[in-house]
This record gives structure tokens, C-alpha cells and sequence, in this order.
């Protein structure tokens, strides 16, 4: 909640002690000196993310979208979104969202760093608002905005593959914009006021629910752990007057994801992938295949947990945790009393559950790759980053109750999120040199097959063009073929060879 321009006496919090009760506004000079002091600090995640943006115009299509491209090109829309339901996975939610940036070819792909970055950056600062006012806490103006850009930088850039993760729409709407949909379901619910805001809130998460099915089986998988979670520990968690709301809200939602996956897999296209990589793998169930899911995740979580990058997230939280104060509407509360290591404890095993099971429903497409498949990662990603911002606010809460002065711990963590910013910046600048390569060299080759189509030649040869390990034609040394025949649908040829130089 901001801080306003009145001056209202907040009640002392459990533990401040008497005469510990400060005012907000004129009466708190440490409240508006951190107003400015947010908002610059602030500038360094958003900096972040608006170069990520800006590098966005160097992203060509590769891999996936080679065959996505001619599809909606010459049917439209609604033919990738029926070929996916028909041929290649049944998600039809997926498709819907591929098609809408693979309507303007090679512009959707420039623009779609800067539009999915945007809604993933609002939605996650709406987010933090509302779960901060409906706790009851004020924090001074500019504090939602720093903690939700950080734990964007951080979703974003502290990962092993910021390209796939970032800058690659097929893998970005299925694995990253997926998860942060799935949080803003929730904003609804914290936002409801009255009978005619809790119907709107059980229909909107009901079709979250149906759309998360059709987009991403992970995300799907992260979202029935965490609203299983809220049934089983509602009463540990939240007020009585809207503990039962908040079941009635989880189920609904858990009966929606349930709808869309039983859409997801009774199509023809899921059938048709199963059959696929049945021949290949065994069943993810089989005892063998969920022992090799667990030895795969535990080496995702040496990786994820020796990623100093993610401290920023925790960084963040200790300051909102030092900043925040109780306001005077205390009605308003939905938690219970802040119960740190329970909830911490919850959440974490939230993660654990949800990232193990995301693991074995990939573990049969990937195999033993599924370590080295990044991009799958981020559907519970996004919940660990969440788990660290509330770790950190609790740590700060913690000491501020205690007493400790808070000025040094004040620095350090602001120190920590700007440290974290120059360790994410690095490697982004590096990614964006390989882009600005690949882009030119793509560039070059796509205006010599357009030419040369253009002349009436049906069998051109293709030069393979790929940064960060992305799939093109004719890769692994020739050895790899697909996706030359999409390529050469999108050029209107009847074939591309495997080509030795650019034109």
C-alpha cells in the first residue's frame, strides 16, 4: 500500500514493544527518504530488463517456428491452433498463443521479448501489490515495483539458457509466460470485494484453470501442488472468514487445469506424441523411469541451488521485509500471524514436490537430457524465486522486530540487488553479441532465398544459423535434418540442402 501524504498512527506490531507505533507519511522521515531510494534502486532491474527488450530485435525464428511459420501464413490462426489439437501435442492453448506472434512472422519475434516482458513485469508488480495489501502491510511507494522487477530479472536472466528462456517464443509461452499467467490468476482473488468480486474471482480462476491444461502440462503441475497445498493448509494458513473462500477457490481452480488436461490428453494430437515416444521410452510411471526423474532432478537442483544470481530474489524480500509495517484497517487481513518457518517450510516443499513431478512427466521426451533442457525448468522456477523473496521478507521482518539495527542489513541487501543486476548483465551483453551475429548472417541468407525463390528455383541449399544451442537444419554435422522441409515450405521450395557457406 502506498504511503500516502496524510499522517495515520499504525498500531504497534507483535514484538515492537511500547511506544515502538510509528506514524505513516509526514510523521516517518525514514518512510519518504525511502521513496526515491526504492525507485532508484529499482532502475537497475528495469535497466535490465529494458536492454533484455531492446536485444529482442535480434531474434530471428529456429527451430519450431520454421514449421509454425507457413502454417499460420497460409491458414491463419485457428489452422496451427486445429494442427496442434489434431497432429502434434493437443494444446490448443499453446497453439492459440504461438499464433498470435507468428502472424507477423519475423516482427512477432523481434517484438515478443518486449510485449512478454512487460506483461510478465505488470503482472508480477499487480501481484505483489495486492498480496501485500490483503496482508495488511504498507510498504513506502516503490517497493512493489523493486521487489516485482527483481524477481522478473531473476526468473528471467539467472538461468542456464536466458535465449530459450527468454527471447525464444515457442519455449517462453509453453515454460516462462505460462507460470506468471498462472500467478495473475490469483490477482482476482486478492482484489475481491464482496459477493459480485468472489464470483468473478471462482470464474476467472475456473478458466485459468481450463487454458493452463491447453498450455503447459508443467505449469499445470505446479499449479495443482501449490492450490492442493491451500485445501490441505488452508486452516494453518489464512483468517476464518475467508478460509473456506480460499478452498472453494483452489478447487475450482484445480478442477479447471483438470478439464484442460483431460482436453489435452483425449486429442488426436496427444495421442499421436505418445505414440511417438512410446516407441522410444519407457512409461513415466514405470519404477525405472521415476528413479532416473529423481538422479535428473537432483542434478537440476545442484545447478539451481549453486546459482548465486538467485540471492538477488532474497535480497529483495529482507528489504521489503524492513520496510513493510501493519496498517490500521487490520480487518482487511486474510493470513493468520505471520508463521515464518511454516509457511517457508510449505512452500519449499511445494517446489520440491512440484519441480520432481515436472521432471517426470519430461523425463520420457528428454531422457537423460531433460539436465540439459533449461527451458523446462521455469515452470518451477518461478515458485522457487517466490519462495526466496518471502524467505528474505521474513529474515527481515525478523530482525526488525528484534531490534537490530537495520540500516547496515539496509545496505547490504540493496548492495546484494544491485551486485545481482552487474552478475545478470554480463552474460546478457555476451548473448546479445551472438545475437546481433546470427541476426545479420540470417538476414543475409533469408534475402538470398527469397531472391532466388523469387527467380523460379525450387531446391536451394541452407547454411544452418543457431546461438545458444538452438536447432536449425542440417545440424550435429549434417546429421540432423528437421527441420529443413518447414524451412523450405516457408521459402516456397520444394526442398532446402544441406548448404557449406552463406551467400
Amino acid at each position: 500500500m502506498a504511503v500516502g501524504a496524510s499522517s495515520v498512527t499504525v498500531p504497534p506490531e507483535p514484538g515492537d514493544g511500547p511506544g515502538r507505533g510509528r506514524e505513516r507519511g509526514g510523521g516517518d522521515p525514514r518512510a519518504s527518504r525511502a521513496v526515491p531510494w526504492a525507485a532508484l534502486l529499482a532502475a537497475l532491474p528495469l535497466g535490465l530488463l529494458a536492454a533484455a527488450s531492446y536485444l529482442g530485435r535480434y531474434v530471428r525464428p529456429s527451430a519450431d517456428e520454421w514449421c509454425f511459420l507457413p502454417v499460420v501464413r497460409d491458414g491463419g490462426i485457428s489452422r496451427l491452433v486445429g494442427k496442434f489439437y489434431v497432429t502434434d501435442n493437443g494444446r490448443v492453448g499453446n497453439g492459440l498463443l504461438v499464433g498470435l506472434y507468428a502472424k507477423f512472422p519475423v516482427a512477432g519475434h523481434q517484438w515478443y521479448a518486449l510485449v512478454s516482458g512487460v506483461l510478465m513485469l505488470g503482472l508480477l508488480w499487480a501481484l505483489t501489490t495486492h498480496v501485500l495489501r490483503r496482508a495488511g502491510q504498507s510498504v513506502p511507494r516503490g517497493v512493489p515495483l523493486l521487489v516485482a522487477s527483481m524477481i522478473t530479472a531473476v526468473f528471467l536472466f539467472a538461468t542456464q539458457n536466458t535465449y530459450k528462456t527468454f527471447f525464444w517464443p515457442a519455449a517462453s509461452v509453453s515454460h516462462t509466460l505460462a507460470p506468471v499467467l498462472a500467478c495473475a490468476a490469483a490477482i482476482p482473488l486478492l482484489r475481491a470485494r464482496g459477493r459480485g468480486g468472489r464470483i468473478a474471482a471462482l470464474v476467472v480462476v475456473l478458466l485459468a484453470g481450463v487454458f493452463m491444461g491447453t498450455l503447459s502440462e508443467e505449469a499445470s503441475v505446479v499449479a495443482l501442488v501449490v492450490l492442493s497445498g491451500v485445501v490441505l493448509f488452508a486452516g494453518w494458513i489464512f483468517t476464518e472468514r475467508v478460509r473456506a473462500f480460499a478452498r472453494a477457490w483452489s478447487l475450482l481452480g484445480m478442477a479447471g487445469v483438470a478439464i484442460g488436461t483431460v482436453v489435452l490428453v483425449t486429442s488426436p494430437g496427444s495421442r499421436n506424441r505418445r505414440e511417438r515416444y512410446d516407441a522410444e521410452t519407457v512409461s513415466m510411471i514405470a519404477p525405472e523411469s521415476l528413479l532416473a526423474s529423481l538422479r535428473a532432478y537432483v542434478r537440476i537442483l545442484e545447478t539451481i541451488l549453486t546459482t548465486w544470481q538467485y540471492a538477488g530474489a532474497v535480497a529483495a524480500g529482507v528489504l521489503l521485509g524492513l520496510l513493510a509495517r501493519g496498517t490500521a484497517r487490520r480487518e482487511r487481513r486474510v493470513l493468520l500471524p505471520c508463521r515464518p518457518l511454516l509457511l517457508a517450510g510449505l512452500g519449499a516443499l511445494a517446489f520440491l514436490v512440484s519441480g520432481y513431478l515436472c521432471t517426470v512427466i519430461t523425463y520420457p521426451v528428454f531422457g537423460p537430457r531433460v539436465v540439459s533442457a533449461e527451458r523446462t525448468w521455469n515452470d518451477y522456477l518461478l515458485l522457487y524465486v517466490l519462495l526466496l523473496v518471502a524467505a528474505g521478507a521474513f529474515l527481515g521482518r525478523a530482525l526488525r522486530l528484534r531490534g537490530v539495527r537495520t540500516g547496515a542489513v539496509t545496505g547490504l541487501a540493496a548492495a546484494v540487488c544491485a551486485v545481482t543486476v552487474l552478475g545478470l548483465a554480463a552474460p546478457l551483453y555476451e548473448l546479445g553479441h551472438d545475437m546481433r551475429v546470427r541476426a545479420q548472417k540470417w538476414d543475409r541468407q533469408d534475402r538470398w532465398l527469397r531472391e532466388r525463390a523469387a527467380e523460379g528455383a525450387k531446391v536451394l541449399p541452407y547454411k544452418p544459423v543457431s546461438v545458444s544451442g538452438m536447432l536449425e537444419p542440417f545440424s550435429a554435422n549434417g546429421t540432423r535434418i528437421w527441420p529443413a522441409q518447414c524451412v523450405a515450405d516457408y521459402y516456397h521450395l520444394d526442398k532446402v540442402t544441406r548448404g557449406t557457406r552463406l551467400p
